[in-house]
């Protein structure tokens, strides 16, 4: 069947699966993760293991999965964060569908996850496809505006090439960008996560394997997402959100 969603809201079944009173459940299982994480145990069988213990079902399983981190990686990851005043006058690397839909969930409604590492991660997934949502220009328009106001010298996007459409959103976002003299450049690559892995510029991404492999990084979606969602879908699973509740 087609794609006919005008949305990148949430899943019908969120509202129960992320409800305040499952938020204790989800913590101490991010946070027995975390723990498994730490001292090496791999990642799918952790899961299983914490997501058994948890009765909890696939869609939660990925929420944890998402907001967890080794202690090793949470440090290293807060060492090489930086403030968005920092970007001015320097080249920013967006990884481009990572936080594009992260706003666009924002904007309509979709779950927020706040992980350990306090990036902001939405539900949302391109997998194999993008396809423009009534959301997308105006995250375009919020995301812009507050690169804007950073000074960065010039924003530079990488879209995953093999994703359908990817080609369609270069030209909309040149456009787009043109339009308000924004100095966007747009890449369409085949392995985006690799390039921004291996560059040293500064990256904003909320993907735990470029966090842990890329030089110096801002979390620019959950800064966008404060400023311009006005009331955000947001499931804090970090470690000072658990703390809060003992």
């Amino acid at each position: 069947m087609p794609d006919t969603r005008h949305h990148r809201g949430p899943h019908p079944e969120d509202k129960r699966l992320f409800a305040r009173e499952n938020w204790p459940r989800l913590r101490s299982a991010v946070a027995e993760l975390n723990w498994l994480l730490t001292r090496g145990y791999a990642e799918p069988s952790a899961l299983k293991l914490v997501g058994d213990r948890h009765s909890l079902n696939r869609r939660q399983r990925i929420a944890v999965m998402r907001c967890a981190c080794s202690d090793q990686e949470l440090e290293s990851r807060r060492s090489r964060e930086l403030d968005l005043r920092d970007l001015a006058g320097r080249r920013l690397l967006l990884d481009g569908f990572n936080v594009l839909t992260s706003v666009e969930a924002a904007l309509a409604g979709g779950v927020i996850l706040v992980g350990r590492d306090g990036c902001y991660r939405d539900m949302a997934s391109v997998h194999g496809t993008y396809r423009k949502v009534d959301e997308t220009l105006p995250a375009l328009e919020h995301i812009g505006r507050l690169l804007d106001q950073s000074a960065a010298a010039n924003c530079f996007w990488y879209l995953d090439r093999p994703v359908s459409n990817s080609g369609r959103l270069k030209t909309a976002m040149l456009q787009f960008a043109l339009k308000r003299d924004w100095p966007w450049q747009v890449e369409l690559a085949m392995n985006p996560d690799r390039e921004l892995s291996q560059l040293a510029e500064i990256v904003t991404t909320a993907d735990s394997a470029i966090l842990d492999a890329c030089g110096s990084w801002v979390c620019l979606a959950r800064e966008v997402i404060a400023q311009s969602a006005a009331e955000v879908n947001l499931v804090d699973l970090s470690d000072a959100a658990s703390a809060d509740d003992r």
